[in-house]
């Protein structure tokens, strides 16, 4: 799977520090605005017990886990859409992710600085908003003059269906709201979204950076974006990147575990985030499961067995046979294949099934 969630914001907002906790690579993480200009891009490993529990009873040789990548790009500013900052730069990088995560500043410190000289994540949250629906509306404007012509002279009904759509947009631009409050209602009007990769079509989560004390509670701050956005099609959770960066470096999953409870935390949001990032993008997982190894493979939820397939190699979905699936609770419970198979637990599924999160399977093909 190629597609890749960006990391938005404003400069200092706690972009950079967020993407060192999540992933193996290191980016630049400065009090000033711009520390970030190249995004930088992270491969990290999806969180899930579901493998653990898969090695102690297969007892592979190695586990390899989901990856989802994340792309740290830079700061906007006020402007961006005209050019200011890296503006163009910016929305560039954006138009090349498949998901937004759009971090918010939510915690108070007189040491690091505000490009708009205070805190106030709706003002923030707006403040990138309306560079992107900007940039969607020169975008959409752009299309409809095009798309126009060819409708009303060439009389093509993929032009005028284009058409239909892209002033649905406008409408919403105008108002400014975001491109994504415009639901496709067929399949054609879904094909088109994408062709049209509108910045504000992205699913968003917005990620609320507060201080340690706000880290299980949230605060004021918090309070004010979950307010704002509880009429939109978007998700907002909690996070404290600087303390998500010392528990990072913390060597024993004892230790991390006691710093967690310390702050009122069972879970890392670290984690938390990275699990949210593979569901933001629509994805899912299903397992292969054998001694030489037990391995997480990624998929797009509503993906049929033949694509799943392909997935581990395109041979096996251009020769396509059959899929022997095994529910994961069943293959918990009875503790193995061959248990499952002599229980009549292993369903033998065609090119139509619908692969579901956590299946267990094996392939058959010919080529």
């Amino acid at each position: 799977m190629s597609l890749k969630c960006g990391i938005v914001g404003l400069p200092n907002v706690g972009k950079s520090t967020l993407f060192n906790c999540i992933s193996s690579s290191k980016a630049q993480s400065a009090n000033f605005p711009f520390c970030t200009i190249d995004p930088n891009i992270g491969s990290c490993n999806v969180p899930d017990d579901r493998l653990t529990v898969l090695e102690n009873l297969v007892h592979p040789k190695r586990v390899v886990p989901a990856t989802v990548e994340i792309v740290d790009i830079a700061g906007l500013v006020r402007g961006a859409s005209k050019g200011e900052g890296l503006g163009n730069q910016f929305l560039a990088n954006i138009r090349e992710t498949d998901a937004i995560l759009h971090v918010l500043r939510c915690f108070d410190d007189g040491n690091i600085v505000h490009v708009d000289g205070s805190i106030d994540p709706v003002r923030d949250k707006e403040v990138v908003d309306i560079e992107l629906q900007i940039k969607d509306l020169d975008t959409v404007n752009s299309r409809i003059e095009k798309v126009r012509k060819q409708a009303t002279t060439g009389g093509d009904k993929n032009a005028k269906k284009a058409l239909e759509l892209l002033e649905k947009y406008k409408a919403v631009l105008e108002q400014g709201r975001n491109a994504r409050e415009v639901v496709p209602e067929t399949p054609d009007e879904e094909r088109l979204a994408k062709e049209f990769c509108l910045l504000t079509c992205k699913p968003v989560l917005y990620v609320c950076n507060v201080d340690e004390n706000s880290a299980a509670t949230g605060n004021q701050y918090t309070e004010a974006v979950k307010e704002a956005i509880k009429n939109e099609d978007a998700e907002m959770m909690i996070i404290a990147a600087r303390i998500e960066s010392e528990i990072a470096e913390l060597e024993s999953y004892d230790e991390r575990q006691m710093f967690l409870s310390e702050i009122g935390l069972e879970h890392s949001g670290v984690e938390r985030l990275i699990r949210a990032a593979y569901d933001l993008l629509g994805l899912q997982t299903y397992f292969t499961a054998g001694e030489p190894e037990v391995r997480a493979w990624t998929i797009r939820k509503g993906d049929k067995a033949p694509r799943a397939a392909g997935v581990i190699h395109t041979d096996f979905e251009r020769g396509f046979i059959r899929a022997e699936v095994i529910k994961y609770d069943d293959y918990i419970t009875l503790g193995s294949e061959a248990a499952c198979r002599a229980a009549g637990k292993l369903g033998s599924e065609g090119k139509e099934y619908v692969v579901q999160d956590g299946d267990i399977m094996h392939f058959l093909f010919n080529v």
